[in-house]
């Protein structure tokens, strides 16, 4: 039987991870600054700041966002989840200047996957977090794209060094584009098939018919 080859999961995509995505599996062990709303016992040993034996109430610490996510509850105040200063309304004010001048990939890696999740939690900044992911992602996806389109053949790593990992497959996939597109000019293109997903359906209508 033949290898069939690997296609990595791509992200999910707003509040909720798929967990089949190696992104995704990394971006639920970012870390979120947290306040404990009650006391955790026997639990001490999770701040390594702390030698006693419970976590009290009031106590700030960072967890991960599985976590952190789930912890957290609306009616029964386990924890609050404050906001990583990239989304704080400082550096909103930045990337609504102009967020192309932004090293998202210094600031994240995970700059809108983590912003995506943090609207998981209730916070009256997150109508302007949501509006400045929106707003940062748009402004910096025409410069992205092209990026990819005009650098044949050429070293990207500087040019990709500052992107977060959506912009980062945005990047690659507007790369293979082009480099097969510069294929079919050059008449190295390969024969053109069918895709599996055609191949699949021809199989199904031909089972179809047999019964």
């Amino acid at each position: 039987m033949d290898a069939q080859p690997y296609f990595p999961v791509q992200a999910g995509v707003g509040m909720e991870e798929n967990f089949l995505s190696l992104d995704d599996i990394l971006l639920s062990s970012e870390r979120l600054p947290v306040r404990i709303e009650c006391t955790f016992p026997r639990l001490g040993f999770l701040e390594k700041s702390s030698d006693t034996q419970d976590i009290a109430e009031g106590t700030k610490m960072e967890l991960p966002l599985w976590l952190s996510k789930g912890l957290y509850e609306k009616k029964r105040r386990v924890l609050s989840v404050e906001l990583p200063k990239v989304y704080r309304e400082g550096w909103r004010t930045v990337f609504n200047a102009d967020p192309n001048v932004v090293d998202l990939h210094k600031r994240g890696p995970y700059y809108y996957s983590l912003g995506s999740q943090m609207l998981h939690f209730e916070s009256p900044e997150n109508p302007d977090i949501a509006q400045t992911l929106l707003q940062t992602f748009i402004g910096r996806f025409r410069r992205t794209m092209d990026s990819s389109q005009n650098a044949y053949n050429e070293d990207t790593s500087a040019l990709v060094e500052r992107l977060d990992s959506l912009e980062k497959g945005l990047f690659r996939s507007g790369q293979s584009g082009l480099n097969g597109f510069q294929s079919w000019e050059k008449g190295q293109a390969g024969q053109l098939t069918a895709s599996s997903l055609v191949l699949n359906y021809r199989k199904r209508k031909m089972a179809d018919g047999q019964h």
